[in-house]
């Protein structure tokens, strides 16, 4: 007997977010980290990098067009380190954000972010301590970003699944 999914008369809308949590060293000694974050003229405050996925786009390429486009990095990206739900609002459907970690970069490859144009969208790209995280974004994408900070930090995430199959690394 063949069974095939059930289709769903009408889909809900739903939003899908895809980012990349990036690290690098202080570069002044120190032993702390900075995450990579992004000044979008779509959000108050400082997020990280990422956005959308196009029709029948992998999820974790998403996340990587994402990362190249707003800071010219590129990244593998196959763990998942948080997921976080917002329900719906008068202004947006209800969504998932998916963060994927980066891992922390070399600093040949942190000295790409400096000189790189951002889109059309993004004001500026920012490295910021933990400690000045609060300061600097908004409540609910902070803590976003201190839970994806504590899974890496843990070592826990889950690798990303095509049906059934884990993404790659590479």
């Amino acid at each position: 007997m063949s069974t095939s999914p059930r289709l769903v008369s009408k889909p809900p809308g739903r939003r899908w977010g895809h980012q990349a949590f990036v690290l690098r060293e202080d570069p002044g000694g120190s032993g702390d980290f900075f995450v990579l974050l992004v000044d979008s003229v779509h959000h108050d405050g400082l997020t990280l990098p990422g956005g959308s996925a196009e029709q029948d786009e992998l999820p974790h390429l998403a996340a990587r067009r994402h990362l190249e486009t707003q800071t010219g990095l590129v990244l593998p990206l196959r763990t998942i380190l948080t997921v976080d739900y917002s329900p719906a609002t008068d202004n947006l459907p209800e969504g998932l954000d998916f963060v994927y970690a980066g891992g922390v970069v070399t600093p040949r490859q942190a000295g790409v972010v400096r000189p790189y144009q951002p889109p059309q969208g993004v004001r500026a790209l920012h490295w910021v301590a933990q400690a000045k995280l609060h300061r600097v974004m908004a409540d609910d994408q902070y803590r976003r970003v201190e839970d994806a900070w504590d899974a890496w930090e843990h070592g826990a995430g889950l690798p990303l699944l095509i049906r059934g199959v884990p993404v790659p690394v590479g």
